[in-house]
């Protein structure tokens, strides 16, 4: 196959690579990383701009979520299942955690930066629920 027809790329790296963009949309590859392990998390980011679509690719991913208002609010979770889309809406909280075997797939808008997508500490609380929410 010619190049200039079609371009094949991967990522086998640790943590967040943008793979490829397109006018106004990215898409994105996210693996394992030390600082996504459940432990360690203590932000959650929202994008003002845009929303975000995540989907399993291998491993195992959970994806929690903390309310669309200015502040970090309820937190919640949901264990990602291979080949479904998940679509976090503009202006939602949310972080992630990712087994080592994990691999995600990110579709969101190529101008998705830190300008427009604010992240904000959790609180002690915040991160006990979290926790506890991950290991029922």
């Amino acid at each position: 196959m010619k190049q200039e027809l079609i371009a094949v790329s991967s990522y086998e790296g640790e943590g967040y690579v943008p793979m490829i963009d397109f006018e106004s949309w990215r898409v994105a590859i996210l693996n394992y990383c030390e600082e996504l392990e459940v432990q360690n998390l203590k932000t959650m980011q929202k994008h003002d701009e845009s929303d975000e679509v995540f989907v399993l690719l291998s491993g195992n991913c959970t994806l929690f979520t903390g309310g669309n208002g200015e502040q970090i609010g309820e937190i919640d979770m949901i264990s990602m299942v291979p080949k479904k889309l998940y679509n976090v809406k503009k202006g939602v909280f949310h972080t992630h955690t990712l087994d080592r075997e994990g691999s995600v797939l990110i579709v969101e808008n190529q101008n998705t930066c830190d300008e427009n997508s604010p992240t904000r500490d959790m609180t002690e609380e915040q991160i006990e629920v979290l926790k506890t929410l991950f290991c029922k």
